[in-house]
């Protein structure tokens, strides 16, 4: 047991500074190319900061433990929103949400309809398979490249007419549609190199890190579910944490939430690609329906967060401070929960 802790820790903090380093290079990459601060932390830096969930789930899977790798994309949807909660409360968050732009609602709709239809998926299972890829996991990508399209197309529109739609009605925190950016911005050579250098130590470090939550899971009894949603699912989010800090000292809220929101709505993008690896068929038609509860919890976070953004942002009373409360004691609740129906 103190061999399995031990290698999780280690394996852990080497994914959070490989995705650390992911996402500083996909954030390099994204401003070199002109993209807007909205679509930057929407899809590539939460595609960035996902890669954690990608690898350690494909090992998951194609070590035959699907729950484990569910429970990861679905708590780290629940560990997203509890971010959201604690960058809100640091001072350099406190704006957060005021400096937060109408296209996050986009993306946090499409996050949670997305969440919604993964949770369905769960109970009634993947449907009829294409290509060793449930109906289930195909829709979701779908829906996922369509909802990220539109996204970028309202993004781009808002740039290409110099308008920056703020939900709070207040000045801009930056250019129209762009994050502020350091004075001295690494080479986009320099920041291929260094994502390539990430990727290469999340391929090593993620199947250790699944080999040995799974050996916890067995060891303790908790179950695979359990620890996929709560000890998989957070360490694969810390890189998104890191993340989110680093932007909101740089003012550049909109990478802040959008990433946030953009890697859940990424994460049951995931699904397909555990399909296509798993040596028993589509997840959803092998995982448990305890699931269904870790992503009606992160649909119920995700809403708590939009209601926030959106009611603060037309000038009324605060509710950063409760939202926030609400989200850390509904995300220990759903753990509750899951641990509560994971063991009967």
């Amino acid at each position: 047991m103190t061999s399995l802790v031990i290698t999780v820790l280690i394996s852990a903090l080497a994914i959070v500074g490989a995705g650390t380093l992911l996402a500083r290079a996909g954030d390099v990459i994204a401003a070199r190319t002109k993209w807007g601060g909205v679509w930057v932390g929407s899809v590539f830096l939460a595609a960035a900061t996902s890669l954690p969930e990608i690898v350690t789930d494909i090992s998951a899977v194609r070590l035959g433990a699907p729950d484990l790798a569910a429970g990861d994309l679905f708590g780290s949807s629940m560990a997203n929103m509890v971010i959201l909660a604690v960058v809100t409360v640091v001072p350099a968050g406190t704006q957060l949400f005021q400096r937060a732009t109408l296209d996050h609602a986009l993306y946090a709709s499409l996050a949670i309809v997305l969440t919604a239809v993964a949770a369905m998926s769960v109970l009634v299972g993947g449907g009829p398979s294409l290509l060793g890829v449930g109906g289930s996991s195909w829709l979701l990508l779908a829906m996922y490249i369509a909802g990220s399209r539109v996204v970028f197309r309202h993004s781009a529109l808002a740039r290409h007419t110099a308008e920056t739609i703020e939900m709070s009605g207040g000045p801009p925190a930056a250019p129209p549609g762009e994050a502020p950016q350091p004075a001295s911005t690494p080479s986009l050579r320099r920041a291929l190199v260094m994502f390539a250098g990430g990727a290469v130590v999340l391929v090593v470090a993620a199947p250790a890190f699944a080999r040995s939550a799974q050996g916890i899971a067995e060891a303790t009894g908790l179950g695979a579910t359990f620890i996929g949603t709560w000890l998989v699912g957070f360490s694969t989010s810390l890189p998104e944490l890191v993340t989110c800090l680093a932007a909101v000292r740089m003012r550049a809220y909109d990478l802040a939430v959008g990433n946030l929101f953009g890697s859940n709505a990424f994460n049951m993008a995931v699904f397909p690609l555990l399909d296509a690896v798993s040596p028993t068929g589509p997840v959803f038609s092998t995982i448990t329906a305890t699931h269904a509860i870790s992503a009606l919890v992160a649909i119920g976070l995700m809403g708590i967060a939009l209601a926030a953004l959106v009611y603060r942002a037309r000038g009324r009373l605060s509710l950063l401070e409760p939202s926030s409360a609400l989200i850390l004691v509904g995300y220990v609740l759903g753990l509750a929960l899951v641990l509560i129906n994971g063991r009967r």
